[in-house]
């Protein structure tokens, strides 16, 4: 397999990429402008093939391992919400179990999902929404600068996007990491990549939690 030739950055648009680790079955670039690491569109999964993995996920909102993982997400976010807040659990999946968990303490949830709960209407609301959330999706959005901006707009000044995806820790770091390995996972951010996304989007940017991410909308 040859060394991916320069693409275009999905995040920043950037054409300054650069090759970045060759694995057994894609290679996988990477942006020194905002630090994402990705994979060249040329080895995208089909929505047919992405959906049939994504079929065999379970997302039980009463399996307590789950639940306590999601909680690192869910419970700083809840401590930084007024009550009864609106949110959005953007890439909802097969099974929504955020959105319970949330709703459970009190705050009024909409989902969306591009395969299971493809309601478009939520993704333009009447009034912003006070947060919303991405909880191990991020990683697989193929388009992340259309995608983020969209949901920015729809977000209040002052409002939360909080998201949950691991963190790259470095190129000897990710030559080894499992994360990676994972089909639809074909985009990689660091610390780097969420402080040049509050910096692009005018934001603040905390870690609450080890690969929980909160970027506060300031105007």
């Amino acid at each position: 397999m040859s060394n991916c030739p320069p693409c275009n950055c999905p995040l920043c648009n950037s054409l300054k990429t650069e090759h970045y680790h060759q694995g057994a079955s894609r290679n996988y670039s990477h942006c020194p402008t905002c630090g994402l690491v990705f994979v060249p569109n040329e080895f995208l999964l089909s929505g047919h093939d992405e959906k049939k993995i994504y079929d065999h996920h379970e997302n039980d909102p009463n399996d307590q391992g789950y639940r306590k993982h999601l909680e690192k997400l869910a419970t700083p976010l809840h401590q930084k919400l007024k009550p009864h807040s609106t949110g959005l659990d953007f890439g909802s999946g097969p099974g929504p179990a955020l959105s319970v968990i949330l709703e459970e303490k009190g705050h009024v949830m909409k989902i969306y999902d591009p395969f299971y709960a493809n309601d478009k209407t939520v993704l333009t609301p009447a009034t912003p929404y006070d947060f919303i959330t991405m909880s191990e999706v991020l990683e697989h959005i193929y388009d992340p600068q259309k995608n983020l901006a969209a949901l920015w707009r729809v977000l209040k000044p002052n409002g939360l996007m909080a998201i949950m995806t691991s963190l790259n820790e470095g190129q000897e770091f990710f030559k080894n990491w499992h994360y990676k390995n994972d089909p639809t996972h074909v985009r990689f951010y660091s610390k780097q990549t969420f402080k040049w996304l509050a910096e692009h989007f005018d934001a603040e940017v905390t870690f609450p939690d080890k690969n929980v991410i909160f970027l506060k909308k300031l105007s």
